[in-house]
């Protein structure tokens, strides 16, 4: 077989398709409001302090709700929440745009829709990870992470930002933001077509006392805090964003100028994360999960880091845009092997709040990260910074496998020879 129908083959199951479908036009719609609301900001006279705003408001709504998006992708069939948001999405992306076009959009409008928006997708990302596992056989899961991880970059961080600055540049930003709130509601049409999951958990039946969504938080924070080899990746993968995500994102752009660049030559780089991304997604998807599947997964992600370096030295642009491609090749590659590590081996009635902590803790230190890499590359310089932030997570990932003993526990629970679905599996699966 080749790589690429293996890599597609979850799509034979008619109801991934229409998931995998409404995942799609949701990342093409995040892409469009990446450029669009940037150019809005600036249409209402808004400056730096403006954008920070609104983007800071939509990551503290995304974390807000992220944990309670985990118990309730938990109680609640996963459809009903991913459909709710989506509607939600549409509707408000759909008046921000109405008052856009009609001229009569102020600044705290768009505050308020990306708000809503990081809301939203604090409950979205929980339940769509909750419901992936429940509408495919266990043994074709890393082939969807891997579609998955390659449709994400080519929709999110080129198709939709191209888009949204074809549709600025040629009429308005109002257009593009209509653009977003159409995507999203189109979105919602293929969840409505999706059947009900039940959620893969023991409910109390009626009239037995319940706990509460507070407990069913607790819950998956002690399964988290005693299970090493989840424990450890995510405390691997917070302290490797600390150090790394806010020279990626801060001072790159500065990296590239340095070197004779400019917003052209870091739109070269950051396409060329994805679509290092999208081709590192469809080689592992090829394969079988590597039989250390945790030791490799976590230094394809310390290692990764490694070729941020070259942005320290004023290399050559096409060298930085290597380095670009390099990165989003291993980093994409070890998320395929995590979500599809998360789905096999994290019990089905703990997989949503287990994915929201995954969230919630792994990107707590992100916005940290981008107040300081300003402040630190003034005090000990550019270059020592990126050699910090590339360096750094290789020794973090190393003391991670060797203080979690990832390599015995690997061993101990195998998933490179999964299991195959029997008859009665695909039977169900073709019912849902």
């Amino acid at each position: 077989m080749t790589s690429l129908p293996r890599a597609l083959s979850p799509l034979r199951h008619t109801q991934y398709r229409l998931l995998v479908a409404s995942m799609a036009l949701s990342l093409l719609g995040a892409g469009l409001w990446a450029v669009a609301v940037v150019w809005q900001v600036v249409a209402l006279d808004g400056g730096p302090a403006a954008l920070s705003l609104v983007a800071a408001l939509a990551a503290g709504g995304m974390l807000a709700t992220t944990l309670l998006g985990g118990a309730l992708a938990d109680r609640i069939p996963q459809r009903r929440i991913l459909l709710a948001t989506e509607l939600l999405q549409g509707t408000t992306m759909a008046l921000i745009a109405a008052l856009s076009l009609a001229g009569a959009l102020q600044l705290w409008h768009l505050a308020g829709a990306a708000l809503v928006s990081g809301l939203a997708m604090g409950l979205y990302y929980p339940a769509y990870s909750a419901l992936v596992p429940a509408l495919v056989p266990e043994g074709e899961l890393l082939a969807v992470n891997g579609l998955e991880g390659m449709v994400r970059p080519l929709l999110q961080n080129a198709a939709g930002p191209a888009a949204a600055g074809f549709l600025v540049a040629a009429l308005s930003p109002g257009a593009a933001l209509a653009a977003t709130a159409a995507a999203s509601l189109l979105a919602a049409a293929c969840l409505w077509g999706l059947s009900t999951t039940p959620v893969r958990r023991d409910l109390p039946a009626d009239g037995e006392e319940t706990t509460g969504l507070l407990a069913d938080v607790r819950e998956g924070f002690v399964y988290m805090v005693r299970t090493p080899w989840l424990f450890a990746t995510l405390l691997f993968a917070s302290l490797m964003l600390l150090v790394f995500i806010g020279p990626l994102e801060v001072l790159v752009p500065f990296a590239i100028k340095d070197a004779g660049g400019g917003p052209t030559q870091h739109g070269y780089v950051l396409a060329a994360f994805g679509v290092g991304g999208a081709v590192g997604s469809l080689v592992v998807a090829s394969f079988r999960l590597p039989r250390r599947y945790l030791t490799v997964m976590n230094l394809l992600w310390g290692l990764g880091c490694i070729p941020l370096v070259v942005f320290g030295f004023r290399s050559d642009l096409w060298v930085m845009i290597a380095a670009g491609a390099v990165m989003g090749a291993t980093f994409q590659a070890g998320m395929v092997i995590w979500g599809t590590l998360l789905q096999r081996r994290v019990p089905p009635a703990l997989l949503g709040r287990v994915s929201s902590l995954d969230f919630f803790v792994s990107l707590s230190f992100m916005p940290l990260s981008m107040a300081l890499a300003g402040t630190v590359s003034e005090v000990i310089g550019l270059t020592a910074t990126f050699l910090v932030a590339g360096l750094a997570p290789t020794l973090m990932a190393v003391v991670a496998i060797v203080a979690a003993h990832l390599p015995a526990d690997e061993l101990a629970h195998p998933l490179d020879v999964p299991a195959e679905p029997t008859p009665e599996d695909e039977q169900q699966l073709d019912r849902v």
